[in-house]
């Protein structure tokens, strides 16, 4: 199977899990927020969960990750399995007992990590002591999601990717059946929350094993703690740590900024960002992580012409994606808002506002659909560092235009400040990449930009059309909502299916494949 029918299976197993999962999670926030409200239960689960995540997003799911896999890879191309498995052994070995050490260390410090992060709980030593009881009981799920993260980059290295797709799923069934099995019955509800955090942990880490032992991974066999790759991975890893650090605190300057605009403004983008997370998941994160290790493999190999094809063939099909997807948000807009936020407080002025938040992040999608896609061949090429200095200059920028921007436009000047420092970071990644690669297909890339821009603009014109007529219609029912959102989404897709056809779109036919999820290997695509 080419590299490139890889990818398209991959992505699609991906992204319909990821679909599933984001469903799953909306579902959970919906419970939470029914049982939970917004009261102190709420904020104490809020930050003491806060805590264990952002190690995550620093530490596991992220930098781990895209370190491992093209180290793993090379050494699996190279080596063979035996030698592959045994640097994956040792990984996990020396991995189990750092994360062991920080989760007892969370669990010790937790009342001083409460006092740093939430000083305001001090008032109320009711609050601060129930994040502090929530804070020990889910430290430890660092220790499991670390592990994952280590199980997932070795699976998707060995071409499995429905397992660590769907650990997500498992953390949100288990917060579910939490709330409702546990929560009732407790003095505490909160606490039930927090165990279900915990056995969504180990439900993750559960479902990877058989899938590890199907592939030949044992972890008892007996050998050497160390090997000599740990220490590249490390060296890769310090780089990737900073730049989801960098992520984290563009996210922190930006809640800081809003903070100084009218009561709401952090509600509106907090919104509008969950909108655009959706498809940037589903579709771009997706993309990018198949992409990891099929490019990982040409590199081990040093076929750079093969990774220059799977990386415009990547690029080309998430624009081909998301430029439909960034135009339907920006024409349904104000619909879909209303759909899945407006009820109680949430009125029609706050409709209104969160919807030209999700206008001016929408414009952006592409770009942070491609950012992803051009990391990837970085991770992919063992350089971590070139993306960490492109995501420190994106932040510059991104601080700059929000000041300049949020005096004249409010949060929206905020949520546009993102998007156009996103399509820098882009530009300024593909621009390195071509001195890296010395060409990456550059004509072919636009030209299919261009015809998936047309094809989107026949769509939204249609369905713009369509929704100065039907929207109107639908006031007071929301059931007559779902259905015509429903259907302009179908339509909207077939049209500009049809459109793309009749572009000669190559695209389309990747897309199929997607769906079907059983792309033809011997259909060459450039």
């Amino acid at each position: 199977m080419s590299e490139t029918a890889r990818m398209t299976k991959a992505a699609g197993i991906v992204g319909t899990a990821t679909l599933l999962s984001r469903i799953l999670g909306f579902v959970r926030d919906v419970i939470v927020a029914w049982f939970f409200g917004a009261g102190m239960s709420a904020d104490a689960f809020f930050v003491a969960f806060r805590i264990p995540n952002l190690l995550r997003r620093l530490f596991a799911e992220g930098s781990l990750t895209i370190s491992f896999i093209p180290v793993f890879t090379e050494y699996l191309s190279r080596n063979g399995r035996e030698e592959a498995f045994r640097l994956a052994r040792c990984a996990c070995w020396l991995l189990s007992i750092v994360l062991t050490v920080v989760a007892v260390a969370g669990i010790l410090l937790s009342p001083l990590i409460i006092h740093i992060i939430a000083p305001g709980f001090l008032s109320s030593p009711e609050k601060f002591d129930l994040t502090v009881i929530l804070t020990r009981i889910m430290f430890p799920y660092i220790f499991f999601i670390g592990l994952v993260a280590l199980c997932m980059g070795i699976l998707n290295a060995l071409g499995h990717f429905a397992a660590p797709a769907l650990a997500p799923v498992m953390l949100n069934l288990a917060m579910i059946s939490a709330v409702i099995l546990f929560s009732p019955h407790l003095e505490k509800p909160a606490l039930g929350l927090a165990i279900g955090v915990i056995i969504g942990g180990i439900l993750q880490l559960g479902l990877q094993v058989p899938f590890l032992i199907r592939r030949g991974f044992r972890l008892t066999i007996r050998g050497p703690l160390y090997h000599p790759a740990i220490k590249r991975i490390a060296l890769l890893m310090t780089p990737a740590v900073f730049g989801a650090a960098v992520y984290q605190i563009n996210v922190f300057i930006g809640t800081i900024l809003a903070s100084l605009l009218p009561e709401g403004s952090i509600s509106y983008l907090y919104y509008a960002d969950r909108l655009v997370q959706f498809p940037l998941g589903v579709f771009g994160i997706a993309m990018a992580t198949a992409l990891l290790p099929s490019l990982s493999r040409l590199a081990a190999k040093n076929d750079l012409e093969g990774l220059r094809i799977s990386f415009a063939y990547a690029l080309k099909l998430v624009f081909f994606i998301t430029i439909p997807a960034m135009t339907g948000l920006i024409v349904l807009k104000e619909p879909i808002v209303r759909l899945l936020f407006q009820r109680g407080a949430f009125d029609v002025a706050t409709t209104r506002l969160t919807a030209e938040a999700l206008f001016y992040y929408a414009l952006g999608l592409w770009a942070f659909s491609g950012v992803r896609i051009v990391v990837s061949t970085f991770y992919a090429l063992q350089d971590t560092k070139t993306p960490v200095k492109m995501a420190v200059i994106s932040l510059l920028v991104n601080v700059l235009l929000s000041i300049s921007l949020m005096g004249p436009m409010q949060h929206g000047g905020l949520a546009l400040a993102t998007s156009l420092a996103a399509m820098t970071n882009l530009i300024l990644l593909v621009l390195a990449l071509k001195k890296r690669l010395g060409r990456i297909g550059a004509q072919d890339i636009i030209g299919s930009v261009l015809k998936s821009t047309a094809a989107a603009a026949v769509m939204g014109s249609v369905i713009g059309a369509l929704a100065l007529w039907g929207v109107p219609k639908c006031a007071g029912s929301t059931w007559q909502l779902v259905v015509w959102i429903f259907g302009s989404i179908v339509a909207g897709s077939l049209l500009y299916g049809v459109c793309a056809f009749l572009f000669r779109s190559r695209e389309l036919a990747a897309m199929i494949d997607i769906v079907r999820s059983n792309p033809n290997p011997r259909k060459k695509r450039k």
